[in-house]
């Protein structure tokens, strides 16, 4: 992990000194302020304060494990409500920093699979999860943070709607309702006026 650090390290000596080489002669050199770095050890605690795990971390492996799924959507908020089963897998990956699930459906016939990755970032203070599946092509990034009081992780994001081909805000809800049941409910604006519509409502139930 040292060679790692110092290598760039020296390589982002490197490319400040190449820089500040290339130019014109009267230019004036930054003021000591500005080029301050922090020192070798500090660099190097910040690093590792970002790698490791932490409550976060400890909050989504508990999700590990195999759940049973029952997903509603609504295609708009006057559409009738489609519903379906499923099954979802999750497993902590990378020494308990990324949890990765894997989920398995069916929409109007159609077989679905989707995988989502969460994470939380230590620097943002902040969950990020990303999202893609075989019914697009695209990738859904949304950034959220935890609700300790609700026991809800909410989520903002964007993503391409594609019987509009039109990038979309959605907002989504992950509660942890008890050991055993969570639910995820997902947000976009209403096509029909202001404010939002609930699409989707997806419960999880733990396999026994």
């Amino acid at each position: 992990m040292k060679k790692i650090f110092f290598v760039f390290f020296a390589t982002g000596i490197l490319i400040t000194s190449c820089k500040e080489k290339v130019g014109d002669a009267d230019k004036k050199a930054p003021a000591a302020a500005e080029m301050s770095m922090p020192d070798s050890a500090t660099m190097m605690k910040n690093w590792m304060d970002y790698m490791t795990p932490g409550e976060a971390h400890a909050l989504l492996a508990k999700s590990d494990g195999k759940w049973t799924t029952e997903s509603t959507m609504w295609m708009s908020p006057d559409a009738p409500p489609s519903i379906t089963t499923g099954t979802s897998v999750n497993r902590m990956a990378l020494g308990g920093r990324y949890q990765i699930s894997e989920h398995l459906g069916n929409y109007d016939g159609m077989p679905f699979q989707g995988i989502s990755t969460v994470g939380y970032d230590n620097i943002k203070k902040a969950y990020i999860s990303t999202w893609v599946d075989n019914f697009g092509t695209g990738i859904m990034v949304m950034e959220g943070t935890y609700d300790a009081a609700t026991k809800t992780i909410n989520f903002k994001g964007n993503m391409i709607d594609p019987m509009t081909k039109k990038n979309t805000d959605v907002r989504e809800t992950f509660q942890y309702l008890d050991d055993n049941t969570e639910l995820l409910e997902m947000f976009m604006p209403n096509p029909m006026g202001e404010g939002e519509f609930k699409m989707m409502s997806l419960k999880f139930t733990r396999a026994k």
